[in-house]
């Protein structure tokens, strides 16, 4: 009997194992953060970097240019004068 429990433990065990790594392989599906709003006021002093990122809208995202700036994410107007400015002199990222 003992045989028998002793071997149900280990299937049951390397089943765990196998399940958890092949999840593992696959990885979490973390999707980026979007930005909801958009700032028109001029921020470019704040952007560090030489790169940015544009977010199409699908709600609840809009259309937003993404910089980095030393505070994080900075999610601005891609009609505003200052960031047309600002990306003719970066390099767009995926």
């Amino acid at each position: 009997m003992s045989v028998k429990i002793l071997s149900v433990t280990l299937l049951l065990l390397s089943m765990c194992v196998c399940f958890s790594s092949s999840a593992g392989i696959r990885g979490p599906t973390k999707k980026r953060p979007c930005c909801v709003d958009v700032t028109n006021l001029d921020m470019s002093p704040e952007v560090v970097g030489e790169t940015y990122r544009e977010q199409a809208s699908s709600y609840p995202c809009v259309n937003a240019i993404i910089f980095n700036t030393e505070y994080g994410q900075l999610c601005a107007d891609p009609d505003a004068q200052w960031v047309q400015n600002l990306t003719s002199t970066m390099k767009k990222v995926q």
